[in-house]
């Protein structure tokens, strides 16, 4: 990978972050003040259906162009940008590591065991790793916990093409729940290291959920529910064609309470059935998100997950922190990366609905401050 994980915080200069999803290229660029950040440039253009599946460049000609005709529309000449891989596609994995070894032992010691972590050969597999804290073993011995993280060549090979079709370097290519991660760190630190936080970041087509001690993901797992199944299930409520634009679900709130949908005696209400539609989409999340967090339970000792924080364009339905509170019994809050980074926006570029879903394109934009 280039530059995965070198520098995790670590900043570059003139570049952009540019986030692709499946309905939108986001893009950003950030200055840095003397209490955080200011924004330069936000912009958010759609993505035609087909142009990435399942989180993956399938037409990199055609998305090279898009990116390109957006930049130069916007007057924008990035020397380097920063981007990042659907989480869904790259492997992480805590190992533990003797803290005696040098960096030249610890690199050699990663190229030949990394294939032990991976579910595909070494040799097709792109790694990279940082180091993270020092701890000790039952038996005394010092440690130090390294990130792995992995993906397939071509998928990075994909990334990298793309870029260089439209004209860019990429100097920064990591998955996209680090730069989330980067844009909440505060607030991710600020838990108790005894406890675990849940972060769901509710995308377009998925939800990636991390499990996080001191701000590290000990655990993930990608469930395939986000804003167009939500939208899908709306649609067919109320017998409308299928579409691709959420913008729908912005307007809307979810009921926080189920007698609110099914009403006192426990049976479903007729009327607004496309509140019911929404609910039901998002109570399988929540079973989802429940099953999650139990299976790292029972792996774990000793730790307690106390909180859910919800992130991504589905974060921004009306009351859903409330909805997935009562139905799991976790503090839940949405993330707000524009005020976790202090970012001054002084031309009101970016509509305050928007905030929750821009968390990973702030991150990227963090890298090239």
């Amino acid at each position: 990978m280039v530059n995965a994980l070198k520098n995790l915080l670590g900043k570059k200069s003139n570049g952009i972050g540019i986030e692709m999803a499946p309905d939108k290229i986001n893009i950003v660029q950030l200055s840095q003040t003397g209490t955080g950040y200011k924004l330069e440039h936000f912009i958010s253009v759609e993505v035609p259906e087909g142009f990435i599946i399942e989180g993956l460049i399938a037409e990199p000609p055609d998305m090279a162009q898009l990116i390109q005709e957006t930049l130069s529309e916007h007057k924008l000449k990035p020397k380097q940008v920063a981007t990042g891989i659907p989480s869904r596609e790259g492997i992480v994995r805590i190992v533990p590591v003797p803290a005696e070894l040098s960096d030249e032992e610890l690199r050699e010691m990663v190229n030949q065991e990394a294939g032990l972590y991976l579910p595909f050969p070494r040799e097709d597999a792109d790694v990279d790793y940082q180091k993270l804290s020092t701890f000790e073993d039952e038996d005394g011995i010092e440690k130090v916990q390294v990130l792995l993280a992995a993906t397939r060549k071509e998928v990075t090979d994909t990334y990298i093409s793309t870029f260089e079709q439209a004209g860019l370097k990429i100097d920064v290519l990591e998955a996209t729940s680090f730069a989330l991660l980067r844009t909440i760190r505060d607030q991710l630190l600020s838990v108790p290291p005894e406890e675990a936080v849940t972060l769901a970041d509710i995308e377009f087509d998925s939800t990636e959920i991390a499990i996080l001690v001191d701000g590290i993901p000990q655990f993930s797992r990608t469930i395939p529910i986000g804003t167009y199944q939500v939208q899908t299930a709306i649609n067919q409520a109320l017998n409308l064609p299928p579409e691709r634009n959420t913008e729908m679900l912005l307007e809307m709130t979810v009921p926080a309470n189920p007698t609110e949908i099914t009403g006192s005696e426990g049976t479903m209400e007729e009327g607004q059935p496309e509140i019911q539609a929404m609910s039901k989409v998002l109570s399988e999340l929540a079973d989802e998100l429940r099953r999650s967090i139990d299976f790292y339970i029972n792996q774990s000792e000793g730790l307690e997950v106390t909180q859910l924080l919800l992130a991504g364009p589905g974060a921004a339905i009306g009351q859903i922190d409330e909805f997935f509170n009562q139905r799991l019994s976790l503090i839940t809050s949405i993330v707000d990366p524009v005020e976790a980074l202090s970012i001054e926006d002084e031309e009101q570029k970016i509509p305050e609905i928007l905030r929750p879903a821009l968390g990973v394109v702030l991150g990227l934009g963090l890298r090239e401050v």
